[in-house]
């Protein structure tokens, strides 16, 4: 009996490890999805997919078709796939008609979309710009694409922006004006220009065919824009044709590119982190748990409410149009999905 009870003792030792060991990766992962913020977002090129990038360095894949399928149930709305891709925070992702990019801290990898939608998640290849010093690993916080030239621009934290060759991997310029990182990057594809905001507090527009910078704009020093209880940085900015808006400390503001003018300073108190151009409307969200729809003539059109404190990604899906809908990331674990843009449908959650 006692040979017997000493065999059920160790049997019980050996099963209750595996359980403790659950357990404490059961209250990890819980603790990780409350402090968890996701920072990126990128849609497949079929737009059945949604990519996420979290603050942990983990990729998340969500199938859009099956989250809005009226057949959707509660699982459809967590990840097909999800896997470690970064060390630090996914900052920045961009889909080519081949590959998901995802930027982390100094490095850009690339995962084929045709392997992520049969569940693998094998890197197809990983690219680090030149930086001044061995030792200095600056994020990366922009990533785009500029079709015209199969080229990649990324910029960060090392104050220049970086263009990569998409088909030898190898890097062709470097623009360097800004003495202080990199937010934001955007294009003006006719005039083959970039522009890209910064900490310091300006604009600067960059000709992609010469190499050297068109324009500065220091936003905080025009009257209209400054709040300087808020500071100088720019944080978000979008471009259409002449037409520019940005924002961050200095208020969310429309300008004229042509006549460097400021025409219109939209009513939105807390600073904001991500801005687009949507049909007549200019979209944007920041630090409060909304998203703003904006008409280019300065009003408030609607504020719709949303699950993150504070919204670092917004994503239209064009792709499809059965899956046209808005997605909002920010400081959750929670990626809402807005189907008419109107009001939050749904929300992703990673699990």
């Amino acid at each position: 009996m006692i040979e017997v009870e000493g065999a059920m003792g160790v049997l019980r030792m050996h099963s209750a490890q595996p359980k403790r060991s659950w357990q404490l990766m059961d209250i990890q992962r819980s603790l990780e999805l409350l402090h968890m913020t996701v920072y990126s977002q990128s849609v497949s090129p079929c737009g059945k997919y949604l990519a996420a990038g979290n603050n942990f360095g983990e990729i998340a894949i969500f199938s859009l078709s099956a989250a809005l399928s009226s057949e959707a149930k509660e699982e459809s709305k967590k990840p097909v796939i999800s896997f470690a891709a970064h060390d630090g925070p996914i900052y920045a992702m961009v889909s080519t008609d081949r590959q998901l990019l995802s930027a982390g801290n100094g490095e850009v990898k690339a995962w084929n979309w045709s392997e992520i939608v049969k569940k693998g998640c094998k890197e197809a290849w990983c690219r680090r710009p030149t930086y001044k010093s061995s030792l200095e690993v600056p994020e990366i916080n922009s990533l785009q694409l500029n079709l015209k030239d199969n080229s990649l621009l990324m910029a960060g934290g090392d104050c220049a922006i970086h263009m990569m060759d998409l088909e030898s991997g190898a890097f062709t310029r470097e623009y360097r004006g800004h003495t202080d990182y990199i937010h934001c990057l955007a294009l003006r594809d006719q005039l083959r220009e970039c522009l890209s905001g910064s900490e310091d507090g300006t604009v600067r527009l960059w000709d992609l065919r010469a190499g050297g910078q068109v324009q500065c704009i220091e936003v905080h020093k025009y009257e209209e824009c400054s709040r300087p209880q808020y500071g100088k940085w720019i944080s978000c900015l979008a471009t259409d044709s002449d037409w520019m808006v940005c924002g961050g400390g200095p208020a969310l503001t429309l300008w004229h590119l042509r006549s460097v003018t400021p025409t219109t300073v939209f009513p939105v108190q807390q600073c904001q982190q991500q801005v687009m151009f949507y049909q007549d409307l200019i979209l944007s969200a920041g630090h409060s748990p909304t998203v703003n729809h904006l008409q280019i003539s300065g009003e408030m059109k609607a504020q719709i409410p949303c699950i993150p404190c504070c919204v670092h990604s917004l994503s239209i899906n064009e792709h499809s149009p059965e899956h046209k809908v808005l997605t909002a990331a920010g400081s959750s674990h929670r990626i809402d999905v807005f189907t008419n843009f109107g009001y939050r449908a749904f929300s992703l959650t990673f699990t």
